[in-house]
């Protein structure tokens, strides 16, 4: 550092900012921004929040954050947007600056440059015998009048290499007048008292998580240097630079004119030359040579503790090594609050690799080796296997991976062992048994059926090339791996094989792998319940679901855990009336769910789908619809078709209460397209066909309705929802004695139809077929027992899939009792004529009937042009619509209006005053 009187002096250090050249994170920042890029009127990157901080800091601030954070820029930044030039002083200190009098003369010029410095502080010129306290105590003298504030920044302050320059600055900050403030930037921490500080309140913090761009802030950097960046290349190099100001810049400068910036933003790193040169001059450098040896050693860490550092260098005290590092912001990252385990910056490490493969390129295969030892032996299965591919040992890797993966699969890592799989060469997966049955649980995964058949059968017939030690590990691969695929495809019988399989070697200590027991059983448990379940035993199912939860919650497994909450609740949302057992059990498992990361698998769709079906049953349809949407996105119908077909069963179920009759068939057919992947595809989809003949009744279209019904098997006409739907065409086509034969296997118990609220429908459609067949008492009875079977629930749906008319719910749903509320709000929503008829003649008491669902915006915009001579394309012109739109519009008026056609449509809304009397059509 110069003197005062030097020609630095003249040159600009003083309230404007440090001397020429002199800048402490290493590139020269550009004055008036926030590492800008470009023409002056450019480069300013805003960071408001980190101002306001400045702007109303304590008596000291500390600015703490690696080389290249942006420190330096940031106070200039500040500085010139508060019009601060003349009230502040700014000292850059000199790398390994040693001497205490060339510091404080800077300080005294610094201060004096500034409007009240200039008054206050007294000229001082350097002599032997000049002493650094003398001058501290001079310059507290000096200030005590100070009435005005005084900013005094201290740029580089690590910088500082004389203890007694620190012990002196640590003064000036004790007893500095209170208007006197300063700010500190530094790359590490200095013992400067500041606890004290602190602890009363008079310090302000600015680290290195402050001084990160954000994602925004990047992309205006980028912007400033005229880089016009896609999305996903943005978000890679804010990833890879951890939002490093001078890693983001280095990267904007390298980019400018680029031909190709997403294919730099995938390659960049800290192997880069620009970035490189900076960190090796910044940062590696600066290392001793043992400091140096610990970090390139251990670059092949993802973490690092200092038992393995210890390990890979051969020497001793790596753990101190490493938090002094981190202390001193060297790009080292404390991972817990132990400070014990560390990483390194992404660039950082990349550039550590790059040092290492020059180096010691020799060393690189036995320190993987030696790492992967130490992670088998302390249970860190995942980086073993990394570290043995890093040693291209692909031998230890495939033993490793077989023994642990059981592990993670029953703990939901299919990704992380996807991930393991991909870092295999290609021709691996054919050559080991073991790693080609692997391979065939990561096709079943990514729902690659046939593909996960073909992987089997190659392990199959390699177990002879597998040593005899791991055959018995071989099978239970294969066992386990066989039972994901029968469920996958839903062969039940096959599941139920190989989960008794899996119970069998868990029960035999002499076959079960090691530590795999109890985790083998639960695992069978669990899927033995889920066979049962998707099979309709849900007697048997609900039974093995406990015994295997309790068993993973005792051996803490929370993702079989997950499994057998999601079906549970699923057996509850069927079994169980009231709902609210199935929707606690249902958020249990979502909670589990949220608190593990696994809100998007499939388990948890069924968990939603639960919920939601509940809230349709009480007529809650927004809340309905929004879990039906979560649902729909942990759809992997290749890989989970049978869960898949389940999400799309209720969704068809919402699209039928809203009356949108023809997305439930749309619905319909990507279900009949999921069910083709199935081994048994018929069953799974008779609850969804169901639906179908439900809407197809309700647009009058009762032919095609017949001709379902003829195509589907004996079995599956003799279902209970089946019946249901039979007996709605049959009262539709004014045959209400065939529709009480279909309809009593129903009542009497003999046919079930899963949940409960079904049951009330089926009362419903007993109670408008007996009327029309004079059987006043009966059908009473039949109305009572829907009311009553609805009640617990508020189930308010059951009654408006095919709503009776007003007249005849009021001849037989009491007005006093307990059933008495439920019908009173079941009433509001009838419309006064049936929808169950076979002519679509004009309706009965045609102005008495209410809507069934308000119309939309865009409904009632199609609806004047209904009674017009239009025709759907016409009517699309008109409106600047396209033709599809209009048609879903006007079947949704259709459904709303309980008509099945435009005349009719036309006819209601008049009677509602929907539309004008005449034929006007507005």
């Amino acid at each position: 550092m110069a003197p005062a009187e030097g020609p630095d002096a003249a040159a600009g250090r003083g309230p404007l900012g440090p001397p020429r050249g002199v800048w402490g994170d290493g590139i020269p920042p550009k004055s008036g921004g926030s590492w800008g890029v470009g023409p002056p009127a450019s480069r300013v990157v805003s960071r408001p929040e980190l101002t306001r901080r400045l702007g109303a800091a304590a008596r000291v601030t500390v600015v703490s954050a690696p080389p290249g954070s942006g420190k330096s820029v940031l106070l200039r930044s500040w500085i010139g947007e508060a019009g601060l030039e003349e009230s502040t002083g700014w000292v850059s200190v000199g790398r390994d600056d040693h001497d205490p009098q060339r510091f404080w003369l800077s300080v005294l010029a610094a201060l004096r440059q500034t409007s009240a410095g200039s008054r206050l502080v007294r000229e001082l010129t350097a002599s032997p015998d000049l002493d650094g306290w003398a001058v501290v105590e001079r310059l507290l003298k000096d200030l005590a009048p100070l009435q005005d504030r005084l900013w005094l920044v201290l740029d580089d302050v690590h910088e500082l290499g004389s203890a007694e320059a620190r012990r002196q600055l640590e003064l000036l900050l004790m007893r500095g007048p209170q208007e006197l403030r300063f700010v500190l930037a530094t790359r590490h921490d200095l013992r400067l008292g500041l606890h004290r500080l602190r602890l009363e309140g008079e310090l302000t913090e600015i680290r290195a998580a402050h001084l990160r761009f954000s994602l925004a802030e990047a992309g205006e950097l980028f912007a400033a240097a005229g880089v016009e960046l896609p999305s996903s290349a943005l978000t890679l190099l804010h990833a890879r630079t951890e939002g490093w100001a001078a890693g983001l810049r280095l990267a904007a400068l390298s980019l400018a004119g680029h031909p190709d910036p997403e294919r730099f933003a995938a390659e960049f790193s800290g192997s880069e030359r620009t970035v490189a040169d900076y960190l090796l001059a910044e940062v590696l450098e600066r290392q001793s040579d043992e400091v140096r040896r610990l970090l390139l050693r251990t670059s092949i860490l993802e973490q690092v503790n200092g038992e393995l550092a210890d390990l890979l260098t051969g020497d001793e005290g790596g753990e101190r090594v490493l938090q002094e590092l981190e202390e001193a912001n060297a790009f080292v990252v404390a991972l817990d609050v132990a400070r014990s385990w560390f990483r390194y910056h992404r660039l950082f490490a990349d550039l550590l690799q790059l040092e290492l493969r020059r180096s010691e390129s020799g060393e690189i295969a036995a320190l993987h080796h030696t790492a992967a030892q130490w992670y088998t032996d302390n249970r860190y299965p995942v980086e073993a296997i990394r570290h043995a591919q890093g040693a291209r040992d692909w031998g230890l890797a495939v033993r490793l991976l077989g023994d642990h993966w059981p592990g993670l699969q029953l703990s939901g890592q299919a990704a992380t062992v996807h991930a393991l799989l991909g870092r295999f060469p290609a021709e691996a997966r054919t050559a080991h048994a073991e790693l080609a049955v692997l391979a065939a649980a990561d096709e079943l995964a990514a729902g690659s059926l046939a593909q996960a058949e073909w992987f089997l059968g190659l392990a199959a017939r390699g177990t002879a090339s597998v040593p005899a030690d791991r055959r018995g590990q071989l099978d239970v691969l294969l066992s386990m791996v066989r039972l994901l695929l029968a469920r996958q495809r839903m062969n039940l019988p096959a599941a139920a094989e190989e989960a008794q399989r899996l119970r069998v070697v868990a029960d035999a200590s002499d076959t079960a792998p090691p530590g795999l027991s109890e985790e083998l059983r639960a695992l069978a448990l669990i899927n033995l319940g889920i066979t049962e379940y998707w099979g309709g035993h849900l007697a048997e199912a609900e039974p093995h679901l406990d015994l295997g939860i309790t068993l993973a919650r005792r051996i803490a497994r929370p993702y079989l855990e997950f499994l057998g909450l999601a079906h549970r609740a699923s057996i509850a949302s069927v079994r169980s009336s009231p709902y609210a057992l199935a929707e606690e059990r249902a958020r249990q498992t979502i909670e589990l769910a949220r608190r593990h990361g696994w809100t998007d698998e499939p388990a948890a769709g069924i968990a939603y789908i639960g919920l939601a079906a509940g809230q349709i049953w009480r007529r809650r349809l927004e809340e309905a619809a929004d879990w039906v949407r979560r649902a729909e996105r942990t759809l992997r119908a290749e890989a989970e078709p049978a869960t898949a077909i389940a999400i799309r069963y209720v969704r068809a179920l919402l699209e039928l209460a809203h009356g949108r009759d023809q997305e439930v068939l749309v619905t319909f057919e990507a279900t009949e397209r999921l069910s083709r992947l199935l081994d048994a595809p018929d069953w799974p989809l008779m609850r969804t066909r169901a639906l179908r003949l439900h809407a197809l009744v309700r647009l009058g279209e009762t032919g095609r309705a017949e001709q379902d019904i003829a195509e589907i098997g004996e079995q599956g006409r003799a279902s209970g929802e089946i019946r249901m739907a039979l007996a709605a065409l049959r009262i539709a086509q004014d045959d209400p004695h065939a529709a009480t034969v279909a309809l009593a296997p129903v009542l009497d118990g003999a046919v079930p139809v899963p949940p409960t609220t079904w049951l009330a429908h089926a009362c419903l459609l007993e109670a408008i077929a007996r009327d029309a067949l004079g059987d006043s008492p009966a059908a009473r009875d039949a109305m009572r027992r829907a009311l009553e079977i609805a009640k617990p629930d508020g189930a308010l749906t059951a009654f408006l899939f095919h709503p009776p008319a007003r007249e005849l719910f009021d001849r037989y749903a009491p007005d006093r009792g307990e059933h008495a509320t439920l019908a009173t709000e079941i009433r509001s929503l009838l419309p006064a004529e049936p929808k169950l008829r076979a002519d679509a003649g004009p309706p009965r008491r045609a102005g008495s009937f209410r809507l069934v669902d308000p119309l939309s915006k865009s409904e009632i915009r199609v609806l004047p042009y209904l009674p017009t001579n239009l025709s759907t394309p016409e009517i699309a012109r008109e409106l600047s619509l396209s033709v599809h739109t209009v048609r879903t519009h006007v079947r949704h008026l259709f459904a709303k209006l309980g008509a099945h056609g435009r005349a009719e449509a036309v006819e209601r809304a008049r009677a509602l005053g929907l539309l004008a009397p005449s034929g006007r059509t507005t």
